[in-house]
């Protein structure tokens, strides 16, 4: 018996390892060879694709696909809607499913809803990427980005309250 908790509408293909306590709800598709943490939450209508990891811990809200190339660290947070993309240039007509590049959320971070991650950037440790923000670079630690394409505005701290400095942030 499996210790983690399928809505029966959604499916999860053979191949997977889903962690202790992990519940994954309505309408979800978790594709072969991915991996999930213990204590992760999958709302409605989300797609992991195949070789996607996440973390221990990993809230992932309704109608969000994480594609292959997606790597999230423990306790990520992705909001509402919001989307990853995994090639830089698509075209219906050519297959470039040899291109896709990775993208890595570190440890605490958290995307807002409406977000967009284009692929081959990393979210640094305990980042904050506001509502609606276009994300076109790596993102450093600690950083509050804003806008599109996004812009750091500050910092955050790990509890995600608006810190002044860097070092204000780090601080435990």
């Amino acid at each position: 018996m499996a210790d983690y908790f399928v809505h029966e509408s959604s499916y999860v293909d053979e191949g997977c390892q889903i962690g202790k306590g992990t519940k994954i709800w309505h309408f979800s598709h978790i594709m072969s060879g991915c991996k999930i943490g213990e204590d992760c939450n999958i709302g409605q209508n989300v797609v992991i694709s195949p070789n996607v990891t996440l973390g221990r811990n990993c809230k992932i809200q309704n109608n969000v696909s994480v594609y292959t190339g997606v790597h999230c660290e423990d306790d990520v947070f992705l909001g509402p809607s919001m989307v990853f993309t995994n090639v830089i240039n698509p075209r219906a007509a050519v297959s470039r499913k040899d291109e896709y590049r990775e993208t890595i959320i570190r440890k605490g971070a958290s995307v807002g809803a409406n977000a967009t991650i284009v692929c081959g950037h990393t979210l640094g440790e305990y980042c904050l990427i506001g509502a609606g923000s276009v994300v076109t670079k790596d993102v450093p630690a600690y950083a509050l980005m804003v806008g599109n394409p996004a812009r750091q505005i500050g910092w955050v701290n790990a509890h995600g309250d608006k810190c002044a400095t860097l070092a204000e942030a780090m601080k435990k």
